[in-house]
């Protein structure tokens, strides 16, 4: 099994930032993809960002420019730097793994409100 740990969520105000981590440990045998989904109150989940194991880097279209994802394969955490938010962003954040299938954090809730 594999466990992931998200942090760095939050409140914050329009057109300010977060940076949210994910931490993957436990039987670990190898990563491929790695990134974030979002859900929102009312609406579907949505991928927001991903990257592969060798770097190639998807967005959502309504997050490009905005949200920057990296991993440090070292320690097998994924990151999401996410500035100019606004409150389209406000959602529940869940980060995923795929080592032989796909593994799900526990989701990081992010708020963004004056």
């Amino acid at each position: 099994q594999v466990q992931l740990v998200e942090s760095g969520g939050g409140l914050v105000q329009p057109g300010g930032s977060l940076r949210l981590s994910c931490a993957a440990s436990g039987n670990i045998f190898s990563i491929g993809a790695m990134g974030w989904y979002r859900q929102a109150p009312g609406k579907q989940r949505e991928l927001v960002a991903a990257i592969t194991s060798g770097g190639r880097i998807t967005y959502a279209d309504s997050v490009k420019g905005r949200f920057t994802i990296r991993r440090e394969n070292a320690k097998n955490t994924v990151y999401l730097q996410m500035n100019s938010l606004d409150s389209e962003d406000t959602a529940l954040y869940y980060c995923y793994v795929l080592s032989g299938k796909i593994f799900w954090g526990q989701g990081t809730q992010v708020t963004v409100s004056s």
